[in-house]
């Protein structure tokens, strides 16, 4: 009987051979590492990642679940080339085998390194670090922020240099986890809490030295956009000078070391108030040079304006003395005339007869009377052009010019009396002559006259 079954065929259901298969599978490739070119990359909206590894002549399913997709440092992409960590597996429904992947790594180059690639060129193309983004740090902070570990040696040289150079400058600590699961969401929480500080001027954000996995959350993008949407100027100081992140592409300035972006944020206070100092010497000299030169013009412009009454009132006295001589000499004239009048009178009586002297004796008052119409005639002229003379010297006073709501425009620096707006430039200082007091003006404008 045992004979005859073993040589009966074995009826198997298809589901039969895809279990046997999948079991002696699972058996035999608990743990494989396959080497291969990613392809066929889909990624659903459960998480899980489904791919074809191949190679040159064969080619192999694979899952990463997304547990293990979570984990990823790094993006996968069509023709990368991986390590893949594994166990063979048939997926029944189909009746095919698969490769189900615990751990993939780039081959060539690591798994962060790539990640730190990738995360790169994806913020660069969206502009977070380009040079016109940086802004410039403040120069006098009254509060600094800064985002690290309380238990580093970073921020006990961060709050003792800040504290050496200005001590008076506040410090906000936001203690955070600077490595390890969550530390990335826990300093770009920290930088957002702060950023928000009205009173906070400026951020320092980092840590000390450490191994490349040690400083990985200072990559992460999450750490790397609050960075860059920081209300305020943020400094990144992690690591050493040799140790480069993405949170120090992202900021507006980066230090080498702790140490020195305590340096960049903050001036030492002493050499600031001795700069002050200086500068408050150097102003009150200014300043009494230039109230002494403002005295010493004031007291020439004073000076010549008395010069110039004593010209007017010397010409005003000269003009009385000119009407007073022409008066004098218009009297003289007219005595004489009247003089040589009677002389003629006296002469015509003692040649003529006497009829003559009847028949002259009728036009003589009417001659005398034109000859004094004559003379008041002429001395009415000599009048009125001894006034229009005085009129004509009062007009030309600049007393009398000043009185009619005209004024004189001289620079500050040489004196000179302007005529033009061409002479002077803007923002230069100009003194006005008014009929009473001075006035010292800035020019605002200069408009070049309109009329040709």
């Amino acid at each position: 009987m045992t004979g005859h079954n073993l040589a009966l065929p074995l009826l198997l259901s298809v589901s039969d051979v895809t279990r046997l298969i999948r079991e002696s599978l699972e058996e035999q490739f608990q743990d494989v590492w396959i080497e291969g070119e990613i392809s066929n990359l889909r990624a659903p909206s459960s998480g899980h990642l489904y791919f074809t590894l191949k190679d040159s002549q064969s080619q192999l399913r694979g899952v990463l679940f997304r547990s293990g997709a979570l984990r990823l440092r790094f993006a996968l992409q069509e023709g990368l080339s991986v390590i893949a960590r594994g166990r063979i597996s048939v997926y029944e429904p189909r009746g095919e085998y698969q490769l189900i992947v615990d751990s993939l790594d780039p081959k060539g180059v690591g798994a962060f390194q790539l990640a730190f690639e990738q995360l790169k060129e994806r913020l660069s193309q969206e502009g977070l670090f380009d040079e016109a983004r940086k802004r410039r740090l403040p120069s006098f902070p009254s509060t600094v922020g800064v985002v690290t570990s309380l238990t580093g040696a970073a921020i006990r040289d961060i709050v003792a240099v800040l504290r050496r150079r200005c001590p008076t400058v506040n410090i906000l600590i936001a203690p955070v986890p600077v490595q390890g699961e969550g530390a990335g969401a826990s300093i770009a929480e920290a930088i957002d809490v702060l950023s928000e500080m009205p009173q906070v001027e400026v951020l320092i954000v980092g840590r000390g030295g450490g191994a490349s996995e040690d400083l990985w959350a200072f990559n992460e993008e999450a750490v790397v956009r609050a960075i860059a949407r920081s209300r305020v100027p943020v400094v990144s100081a992690v690591g050493h000078e040799i140790d480069v992140t993405l949170s120090d592409f992202a900021a507006d300035h980066r230090a080498p070391t702790p140490s020195a972006a305590a340096e960049a944020v903050v001036p030492v206070l002493a050499e600031i108030m001795e700069r002050l100092d200086e500068l408050a010497r150097r102003l009150r000299r200014l300043v009494d040079t230039m109230l002494q030169m403002q005295r010493h013009r004031f007291e020439r412009s004073l000076s010549v304006l008395g010069e110039t009454r004593f010209r007017i009132q010397a010409q005003a006295q000269r003009l009385d003395e000119l009407q007073d001589g022409l008066t004098r000499a218009l009297t003289a004239q007219l005595t004489v005339l009247q003089r040589e009048l009677v002389e003629r009178r006296h002469l015509l009586l003692a040649q003529g007869p006497r009829n003559r002297i009847e028949r002259f004796l009728v036009v003589i008052p009417q001659l005398c009377k034109r000859l004094e119409q004559e003379a008041r005639r002429g001395l009415m002229s000599r009048r009125q052009s001894v006034a229009m003379q005085m009129a004509a010297l009062d007009a030309l006073s600049p007393l009398a010019i000043l009185q009619r709501g005209f004024s004189i425009v001289h620079t500050i620096s040489n004196r000179k009396v302007l005529r033009r707006a061409s002479e002077v430039t803007v923002g230069e200082a100009v003194e006005v002559t008014l009929a009473e007091g001075q006035l010292v003006c800035q020019v605002e404008k200069v408009m070049p006259s309109s009329i040709s």
